[in-house]
This record gives structure tokens, C-alpha cells and sequence, in this order.
């Protein structure tokens, strides 16, 4: 056996187990995740996230499109993210090798000789599909682009990929504003933790909200949607004091819908006659260890400045993070967990939505939803 046929099949033992342990790590491939936010991106400037335990590179061309790029040169694993970028093209500091920002194709290797017969357009370094909606990168986190060994053309992602989210909006003109926060927990924690309708007068007793006193029983009604579920329209709480506000300055009822749906996204619309607000809430999975709150909101209540929302809204995910601060220092030694009806039911539900999914993609049968029809859930908060 020649040592380049043994040094073939040491890459391919090491990429099979890089996939192991990626697909371990609990993960959901295939999906659009927000990586950075647009403003970030700016000149030729490039620029290091992380999604799902991939390192990536992005950028903007000067023709002002977004791109994302595995951060590894494919010939010597060095971070791409340490060279330059012209506007077009991705140069390699370590030995210059070029590669275009939109594709991730290898342009120009400066070493190569006249004599030399390697085809350089077949080399690819990890690309993914990118776009910008409501000032965030997206990424397309496609299980063929996990690994620069996967970039034959064709190979890197399906042929059919959805647009990136969109955070509904119901007027031409709008207010916005992004926030976010680290949590030190896997994306799962998170999730639940984002979904939970229980812990509210605990974890944000707060004037501007709601306070532990205020706890009573409530009956909210859950209905599928596809890859999620949703909590139907329905009258906000009458503890929470931001509602009952929009509902005296309208004179109309407010009503709230929220939706889940797979793989961590949260958006919540409340409208009162003309006037709306629209949040929606990642979990964007860093590492298995490491989730990050993605919010953007936007409204069109003319009583309020974004100064204001941003200053309660920081201290709303704060108190988030504390909180998963606190929970990490438990799960560090592994406790055994429990979920209980009614009010941790949507956690089994994403759970299931989960596991459902992904043995759909293994059996190539269509996915089956977790919930029969509508049901009424019943809890105190």
C-alpha cells in the first residue's frame, strides 16, 4: 500500500469521526442560523463566527454581497480569516493560495509551476450559502459543507434551500432593534429555557412586568404548524403591565400569537387595531457548550423609542442569562432531569420535533408531528 493511498484513508477515518462527534453534539444541520449582524461586515474587513463547532469566515464583496467560508485553507488548515480580501477574492496568508468569496473555488495557487499539472478548480475550500434579513447574517449550516473534504461542486448543500427567516413586519414604516446575549449551556437548555411559560414571575419579577404575587392559573391553546407548534391567538396575560398599556392607549383588544418551529426560532406578534409588535428570539447554537440569544424586534407604537425597549429588554435577557449561568453549575454534574404536564409540555414537544426530524432524514419517511391536533395546556404563572 503506497503512503499517499494509507494517508487517504487516515483522513477518511479522521472526517468520519469529525462527523460522529458533530452529529453527537446534538445539532440540527440543514437549517439557516444568524452568524453575525450586518453591520459587523463592513469593507473588506473579514470577519470570525462560530455555528454548530464550525469556524467561519465572512465578508462582503465590494459588490456588497455577503459571504460565509469555512476558516480553514484546505491546504494547510491555517485560518483563512488571518488573510485579506480584495473585494472578489480570499487570499491565504501562509502561501497565497486564492480563493473566490462566493463560491469558495481556488483561483490561483502562486507556488505552481509551468510544469505542474494540478487542475486548481477543483479545489474548494468550505463554503455556505449566506444571506442578510433584518440585520443579521444568515447561514445556510448544510450537512455536505462540514468539512472541506465535501467540496466538490454539487456536494456542499441540497439543491433546494429555503429562503432565510423573515421577521414579519405589518407597516411600511417601523421601528427595529437587535439584542443579544451568551448563555454557557447546549442549544437544548436554551431552547427550553426560551419556550418556558412557567418561570416568568420568578426569573423577571420586575415593576415594568409582572411580580410573584401575581401568579394565577392560565389555559393557553397549542396547535401544530409544520416543524413546530404554535400558542393560538389569543388575550395576553392581565399580569403583564406592557399589555395592558397597549390595550388602554388602542381601545381594542390585544391579541398575542406565538409560534416555535424548528431548529430555535421564537417569534411572538401582538396587535391592537393599527398598532403591532413583532419579536422573534434565536437560540443560535455556538458550541456544545455555548448557545447565543439572537432578538430583533420591530413595532410601530409610536409611544415607544427604541432607547426605552433596549433598556428593558436588557435587563429582560439578563436576567435570562444569570439564570442559565446558575443552571450550567448544576448540569456541570450531570443531575438526573424531569419534565412535567403541563407546563414543560412544549419541551417534550420540541424534543420530539427533534427526533422526529431526524428520523425522517435517515428514513427518508415523512416526518410525524408530535401533536395529534389542537390541545389546551393548563399552568400557573
Amino acid at each position: 500500500m503506497s503512503e499517499a493511498v494509507r494517508t487517504m484513508m487516515r483522513m477518511d477515518a479522521e472526517a468520519a469521526q469529525e462527523t460522529a462527534a458533530q452529529a453527537d453534539a446534538g445539532f440540527l444541520w440543514d437549517f439557516w442560523y444568524p452568524a453575525a449582524r450586518s453591520t459587523e461586515i463592513r469593507g473588506q474587513r473579514l470577519v470570525t463566527a462560530m455555528l454548530l463547532e464550525v469556524p467561519l469566515v465572512l465578508g462582503r464583496t465590494s459588490e456588497g454581497k455577503v459571504f460565509a467560508m469555512r476558516d480553514s485553507c484546505p491546504h494547510r488548515g491555517i485560518p483563512l480569516s488571518y488573510g485579506r480580501l480584495d473585494g472578489k477574492v480570499v487570499e491565504c496568508c501562509y502561501h497565497g493560495w486564492r480563493f473566490d468569496a462566493c463560491s469558495g473555488q481556488c483561483v490561483e495557487i502562486p507556488s505552481l509551476s509551468s510544469q505542474d499539472k494540478l487542475k486548481v478548480e477543483r479545489i474548494f475550500a468550505g463554503h455556505y450559502p449566506c444571506e442578510e434579513r433584518d440585520g443579521y447574517v444568515w447561514v445556510y449550516m448544510s450537512s455536505g459543507g462540514r468539512k472541506a473534504a465535501d467540496n466538490a461542486p454539487g456536494t456542499r448543500s441540497p439543491e433546494k434551500i429555503p429562503a432565510a427567516p423573515g421577521l414579519p413586519v405589518f407597516s411600511d414604516k417601523y421601528k427595529i432593534t437587535h439584542l443579544s446575549c451568551e448563555l454557557p449551556s447546549h442549544i437544548d437548555h436554551g431552547i427550553i429555557g426560551l419556550m418556558d411559560p412557567a418561570h416568568g414571575p420568578f426569573v423577571h419579577q420586575s415593576w415594568f412586568w409582572r411580580k410573584r404575587a401575581s401568579i394565577h392559573e392560565k389555559a393557553k391553546q397549542f396547535e401544530p404548524i409544520p416543524n413546530g407548534f404554535r400558542m393560538s391567538p389569543h388575550s395576553p396575560s392581565t399580569n403583564s403591565a406592557p399589555y395592558q398599556l397597549l390595550k388602554k392607549i388602542t381601545g381594542e383588544p390585544v391579541t398575542t400569537t406565538i409560534d416555535f418551529v424548528l431548529p430555535n426560532i421564537r417569534t411572538e406578534i401582538d396587535r391592537s387595531g393599527k398598532m403591532w409588535f413583532s419579536s422573534r428570539a434565536t437560540v443560535t447554537p455556538v458550541r456544545r457548550d455555548l448557545c447565543r440569544i439572537d432578538f430583533v424586534a420591530a413595532w410601530n407604537l409610536f409611544f415607544l423609542p427604541v432607547s426605552i425597549f433596549r433598556m428593558f429588554g436588557k435587563v429582560f435577557l439578563r436576567q435570562d442569562q444569570e439564570t442559565m449561568i446558575r443552571q450550567a453549575e448544576g448540569l456541570n454534574h450531570n443531575p438526573r432531569l424531569m419534565l412535567i404536564d403541563d407546563a414543560d409540555r412544549p419541551a417534550k414537544w420540541y424534543f420530539a420535533l427533534k427526533a422526529n426530524l431526524l428520523e425522517s432524514r435517515r428514513t427518508g419517511a415523512p416526518m410525524v408531528h408530535p401533536m395529534d391536533g389542537p390541545v389546551t395546556l393548563r399552568w400557573r404563572s
